[in-house]
């Protein structure tokens, strides 16, 4: 499956266009920025900071830009992955951000989903299970990123 993607007619393009694969690159890049500065604003304003910021209005905003930028990172890094698809699969840092791009997905999810979020959108203080997941949150992505970067060292 592998040799497969690697073999489709977008991943040629990257291999072969020095330019393409920049704007892939930096749409990536830029992704990631619209995602992580997201949650790291709506993590920090569940944890304390910003309190003046107006919850009810700025989590669904944050999560919803969270969300597009999870979106773009994701198909822009899924066309960057299909150039060296075997060698990225066995990357160990490759294979760590896969499983914390999960792991905080998973944290997100459970989080929209809960009576907790509803309740910290509607009243001014935010229940600690909500702080406790804004903090876990906000360790997973940037060690997410971390993992990212370490991709190009092993």
């Amino acid at each position: 499956m592998l040799e497969w993607l690697e073999s489709l007619p977008h991943a040629a393009v990257l291999r072969h266009s020095g330019t393409a694969y920049l704007f892939v690159n930096a749409a990536h890049i830029a992704s990631i920025g619209v995602l992580l500065g997201a949650i790291v604003a709506l993590d920090l304003r569940l944890l304390g900071v910003f309190p003046a910021l107006p919850l009810a209005s700025a989590g669904p905003f944050l999560s919803r830009m969270a969300a597009a930028g999870l979106v773009l990172a994701m198909l822009t890094g899924f066309w960057l992955f299909s150039v060296r698809p075997a060698e990225y699969a066995a990357n160990p840092a490759f294979l760590a951000k896969l499983g914390l791009l999960a792991l905080g997905i998973l944290n997100a999810a459970v989080l929209h989903r809960s009576r907790a979020w509803r309740r910290a959108l509607g009243e001014p203080r935010v229940p600690l299970t909500v702080r406790a997941q804004a903090a876990g949150s906000m360790l997973v992505w940037l060690s997410a990123i971390l993992a990212g970067r370490w991709i190009g060292f092993l």
